[in-house]
């Protein structure tokens, strides 16, 4: 607080000085035209004094006696001379100083009207004031007085200081009031936000007493505290760190025998048939890569779009397959979709749709009705699997994504004893970017069938709030997070979703050192070269184009890398059956040709693109071998590359830069930042990427390890498990009471009919007495 009041004081200090000096110069002027005024006034009490005598001694002719006259009134010290001239314009009597080249023809014509001249002579400042002298309406003369406005001045310099003094201590005095106004009022709020924020809840009882003023900042501090407290006693390594086990052991006891669903639109395995062979491929994604090992500590079903050329045949009579492969552990329930389906409901109205609106890339997002029907048939389609699934009547539904914005309303109205978790995995826009769809309400009503709606980040939250608010009928409690709809609650509330702690995949590769042995081999580079690493699928919201915009910048700036480091892109196709997915491909692949091009020399390039599907095996290799990894995502809900990246550096060297508009940016703050649009801020971040010291490098990744460990995709579920919990106890306390009041009303409405009963029996008896 010492230093907010002393910059507080040292701005008024500043503003007091700056206002000081402005007014100075008005004030100046203001003080010369009092002290003229002054002396005007001064004149003309002198010439009210001896215009009787000056007239009877011209009359008298008697020049001794005006001689005397004007050496008496000469003795004032503010007065530097008089004289009289004649109507002639001849000087006839004058005192000692006064000037010898004064000309007396000047400025006659007086008519009855004095007149004041300001005027330097022989470097003394005067005031010349000139009377006309009359008698009986006829002009004598002129009588010429003159004061010294230096002489005077000397004495008005007291009148400027206590002028400015009491300036500067009226402004003093209200620059002190307000910084001790300034000091009681932040003390107060200080005192009030630190006794509230001791207290282990703020009560609804107890909010009357935050002045209205800080309402808001003290409740977001104590849900900010408290978020941050829970995450920190569940990730304390020393006390709790989240593992497959440790979710196992949550299960069993908070959630004993539940059934786990979990359904998205992208299945964990997929099997494809290739020159007559059935291969097994993992799909690229943070999705799979977030759920799948959520799922083997879970034990429940997966139900998924059946996308593989050979899913058919590797599927049971019930369409199920057991899964992982080498250790079955969960049910993985394949969902069948035609060509038209697919086309509408997944590459039409989410891809073309959905992913354009919530994405804020500029890309203009696609509605059209036929997609909005398949979209709405596919969602009923995956609401029967859900419910022939289901083996009670109240399992838990885990529902994945943009693809099943519709389905938590649908699953309800058939299993409303469920418990529907939906988990948005992309942004929420705000709400004046998502009135342009045309099935907002729907899309709304859809979700708001959801008991727990999560996004990666408060913001996301924020604006899902905004939207629901802004377009449907919903009482919204901010403070407690939900949305409340025709009776139905929704918490709604930020899960950054992570990957699994340590990636299997991590646990079999070789060290950093190897790893880039084996890369350099594969890729026949140099041995010392650097290198920088990207691995996305080719989608326009991984900021690829601006990625190699900003590669080709560094090299203009710093030549004399050419040829010393290079950048391998790993992009994998996706969607390129879509016109806008199609042309990012050829413009991404245009522009690293035109690059290769400018800075290439010999046999190596500034930037090598592989656009394949790497295995996760693979993917981390080349996490190792890197000297730094990019994710310039445009716009991300939380890009698990960024935490891949991290978790593959177990010897705590290499960097991360990483888009500030990817919600793992919240989270990965010793990474380097970076604002994707910004071509030079990325080249810098890179060249400062290259010339990082291995101190620095060890200390940031410890840290960023530390993050993505602690809050692991088991820490993900279980937060969210958690509310799944409390909600399901909530629900059961709920249901209780309900039926404890159905009973209740019974026994009384028995009781009102006994009491009745008797009371018409004593009415008969005392009326046959």
């Amino acid at each position: 607080m010492t230093k907010i009041l002393g910059r507080l004081f040292l701005v008024l200090v500043v503003l007091l000085i700056v206002l000081i000096y402005l007014c100075f110069p008005y004030v100046s002027r203001m003080t010369d035209r009092w002290l003229e005024r002054d002396l005007e006034v001064r004149s003309q009490i002198i010439f009210g004094s001896i215009h009787d005598d000056m007239k009877e001694a011209l009359a008298a002719g008697d020049g001794d006696r005006i001689r005397k006259l004007f050496q008496n009134i000469a003795q004032d010290g503010h007065l530097f001379a008089i004289g009289f001239c004649d109507r002639q314009g001849a000087l006839s009597y004058r005192s000692a100083n006064f000037p010898s080249n004064f000309l007396c023809g000047d400025n006659q014509g007086l008519a009855n009207n004095p007149l004041f001249i300001p005027q330097k002579n022989a470097g003394n400042k005067l005031l010349i004031a000139k009377f006309p002298l009359l008698d009986m309406g006829k002009s004598v003369g002129t009588l010429i007085i003159i004061n010294d406005l230096g002489y005077t001045a000397q004495h008005y310099q007291d009148v400027y200081k206590i002028v400015f003094g009491f300036l500067l201590a009226v402004c003093l005095v209200a620059v002190l009031a307000t910084l001790l106004i300034a000091y009681m009022t932040l003390r107060g709020w200080l005192r009030t936000v630190r006794i509230l924020l001791q207290t282990k809840n703020v009560e609804i009882a107890d909010r009357h007493k935050i002045p209205s003023e800080l309402k808001p900042l003290v409740l977001d501090l104590y849900r900010l505290l408290r978020r941050r407290s829970q995450n920190r006693q569940s990730t304390n390594p020393t006390r709790n760190l989240w593992t497959a086990p440790s979710l196992q052991h949550f299960l069993e006891t908070e959630l004993p025998k539940e059934e786990i669903i979990i359904v998205s639109n992208r299945e964990p395995y997929v099997h494809n048939e290739e020159s007559g062979n059935i291969i097994l491929q993992t799909p690229a994604g943070g999705l799979v890569s977030a759920l799948e090992p959520v799922m083997r500590a879970c034990k429940g079903t997966w139900i998924a779009h059946g996308s593989g050329s050979a899913d058919k045949s590797m599927v049971d009579s019930r369409d199920h397959l057991a899964v992982p492969p080498e250790n079955p552990s969960y049910t993985l329930r394949r969902v069948w979709l035609s060509e038209e389906e697919e086309a509408g409901y997944y590459h039409g109205f989410a891809n073309e749709g959905l992913w354009p609106l919530c994405h804020m890339v500029f890309t203009r997002p696609v509605f059209r009705e036929e997609n909005w029907r398949q979209y709405q048939a596919v969602n009923r389609k995956f609401a029967d699997a859900v419910v022939a699934e289901a083996k009670s009547k109240s399992p838990i539904i885990l529902v994945q994504d943009y693809h099943f914005a519709l389905l938590p309303a649908l699953i309800h109205e058939r299993l409303p004893g469920a418990i529907v978790a939906t988990f948005w995995h992309i942004p929420w826009p705000n709400a004046e970017a998502f009135s342009i769809c045309p099935f907002r309400e729907e899309i709304l009503k859809g979700l708001l069938g959801s008991d727990i709606l999560g996004f990666h980040t408060q913001f996301h939250c924020n604006n899902f709030f905004d939207t629901v608010d802004r377009f449907l009928e919903c009482r919204i409690d901010r403070e407690r997070t939900t949305a409340t709809r025709s009776g139905h609650t929704s918490l709604v509330r930020p899960y950054p979703i992570s990957i699994e702690w340590l990636p299997p995949a991590v646990a079999s590769l070789p060290p950093a050192a190897a790893c880039r042995e084996n890369v350099i081999k594969k890729l026949q580079l140099p041995q010392k070269l650097k290198l920088g690493v990207g691995v996305e699928r080719f989608d326009y919201t991984k900021g690829i184009v601006d990625r190699f915009q900003a590669i080709a910048r560094f090299f203009r700036q710093n030549p004399s890398w050419i040829g010393k480091f290079s950048f391998i892109q790993v992009a994998a196709p996706t969607r390129s059956n879509l016109p806008r997915y199609r042309e990012i491909q050829e413009e991404t692949i245009k522009l690293v040709e035109t690059i290769n091009e400018e800075f290439g020399r010999d046999t190596w390039k500034p930037i090598i693109l592989i656009i394949a599907h790497y295995n996760q095996p693979s993917v981390f290799e080349l996490f190792r071998a890197a000297d730094f990894c990019i994710v310039s995502s445009l716009h991300d809900g939380m890009n698990l590359v960024a935490k891949e990246f991290v978790a593959a550096r177990e010897d705590e060297r290499s960097v991360l830069i990483l888009s500030t508009f990817a919600g793992a940016s919240e989270e990965l703050l010793e990474a380097l930042i970076v604002n994707p649009h910004d071509t030079k801020g990325m080249a810098d971040s890179i060249y400062r990427a290259l010339h990082m010291s291995a101190e620095e490098q060890e200390q940031r990744m410890r840290l960023l390890r530390r993050i993505v460990r602690d809050h692991n995709v088991y820490w993900w579920a279980g937060k969210m498990l958690r509310d799944v919990a409390r909600t399901r106890k909530s629900s059961a306390i709920s249901a209780a009471t309900n039926s404890q009041g159905k009973y209740g009303n019974i026994i009384s409405l028995q009781a009102a009919q006994s009491t009745l009963k008797k009371f018409l029996q004593n009415v008969s008896i005392r009326k046959n007495a």
